[in-house]
């Protein structure tokens, strides 16, 4: 049985993600190989280079100063950067040197645990999977969200938030053989979109809609012999908005970690007794368990 941890985009709601790591590293549960897109490519890098004290890591970063820091960068030099720039606010070096100060190395071949993550290639308008070679510009071509962050340049290429393209990479983990495969998602696939009313929230409910179609299509086309289960955050259910990428809220970064962590030991509990109760280690095959409920109920995949 190979199992999967697969991190979904999210900005600043990849703290929850923090949480759901805590949550499976009591419970027991171990990866074997990890895919991650966007804040989760960061998140899950640093779970790749040091699984068992990852959790604990991560913890510290989004708690502190170190996430904070990287996007502290006053009103005005935003605004001067953006002047200057024509195209984002934000620098990548500072979160660059984040990603790298919690790495064993530069290359993926130096991650403790086989480790994936996908961008947006805006030549040739596709995913680019990076399975080697340098991991910081990989993870930062992941998480470059397009007016936020600048495009990363790899080898000639240029690349966006891999969010654009495969925002919660379900599919990538099967194709790679999980057979068991947790799911750490920020909270916005739990409840349905609501109309755009202002200006600015068109774009966002678009782009969540492509985001969530992709999903639910790798989950409604799951082989016989793999069980998805996703982990709930436990918290309220956020709408698409900028509110998600303001990364200096220490206080609201601090509750999403905390209640995705009882929420997903809560429901890894659950799913630990019922299992114990039919004798079986996991649910039956093909079938996607969904999160947010008290006790794992298990809900047959679509044809």
């Amino acid at each position: 049985m190979t199992t999967a941890f697969v991190l979904g985009g999210g900005g600043l709601l990849g703290a929850h993600e923090v949480g759901m790591l805590q949550a499976l590293a009591e419970a027991g549960i171990r990866p074997d190989l990890i895919v991650g897109t966007s804040i989760g490519a960061i998140n899950g890098a640093l779970v790749a280079a040091d699984p068992p004290g990852a959790a604990a890591r991560l913890r510290q970063m989004w708690e502190g100063d170190e996430l904070r820091l990287a996007f502290s960068e006053r009103l005005w030099g935003r605004a001067a950067r953006l002047v200057r720039s024509g195209t984002h606010l934000h620098s990548l070096e500072p979160l660059s040197r984040l990603l790298a100060s919690g790495l064993p190395g530069e290359d993926f071949a130096d991650l403790k645990l086989p480790f994936q993550c996908v961008a947006a290639s805006i030549e040739h308008a596709t995913a680019r999977w990076f399975t080697s070679g340098p991991v910081v510009p990989a993870v930062m071509a992941s998480c470059a969200v397009p007016g936020l962050l600048p495009p990363v340049e790899i080898d000639g290429q240029h690349y966006f938030d891999g969010g654009l393209v495969d925002s919660i990479p379900v599919g990538r983990a099967v194709a790679l053989g999980a057979s068991t495969v947790y799911v750490l998602q920020v909270g916005r696939i739990e409840s349905p979109l609501s109309v755009p009313t202002r200006p600015w929230e068109v774009g966002l409910v678009a782009f969540e809609i492509a985001r969530r179609h992709r999903f639910h299509e790798d989950m409604s086309s799951l082989p016989d012999d793999v069980t998805v289960h996703v982990l709930p955050t436990g918290g309220d259910r956020p709408q698409p908005g900028l509110a998600q990428f303001r990364y200096r809220d220490k206080a609201g970064v601090g509750q999403s970690i905390e209640r995705a962590y009882i929420a997903s030991a809560s429901y890894l509990g659950a799913l630990a007794r019922l299992a114990g109760f039919r004798g079986s280690a996991r649910p039956a095959p093909g079938r996607a368990v969904p999160a947010g409920r008290r006790r794992p109920r298990s809900r047959c995949r679509s044809a």
